[in-house]
């Protein structure tokens, strides 16, 4: 698994971005971007959602919690999820369970015709 600092500079080059150049974004210098990078120091969790904002990322894919880099990017699945989220926890639970099924029936359907 990758380490904040690796996953940072490979968002920074995927952009085409400098270090001084993510720098100057963040209002910092280039060794402290350099120093996130090394993993020597850790950003607050501003300049982590800045970072994140710059480099059209997640917060959650930076900080390790997914290893996808575009998980929730999409504005409309965010929504859905935060409405989910909402619900209280039988219409939750009702609503996951039917989910995890038509996705199960899903791959089941590309699995089989891949055969």
């Amino acid at each position: 698994m990758k380490g904040f600092g690796k996953k940072l500079r490979e968002c920074r080059e995927a952009k085409g971005l400098s270090q001084q150049v993510l720098a100057k974004m963040l209002k910092t210098s280039h060794s402290v971007v350099g120093r996130y990078e090394r993993e020597e120091m850790v950003p607050s969790v501003e300049v982590v959602k800045k970072m994140a904002d710059f480099l059209d990322t997640t917060v959650g894919y930076l900080l390790g919690e997914t290893e996808d880099i575009n998980m929730f990017k999409d504005p409309g699945m965010l929504k859905r999820f935060n409405d989910i989220n909402g619900l209280p926890d039988d219409d939750r639970k009702h609503i996951i369970y039917t989910i995890d099924a038509m996705l199960n029936n899903a791959k089941l359907k590309t699995l089989t015709a891949t055969r």
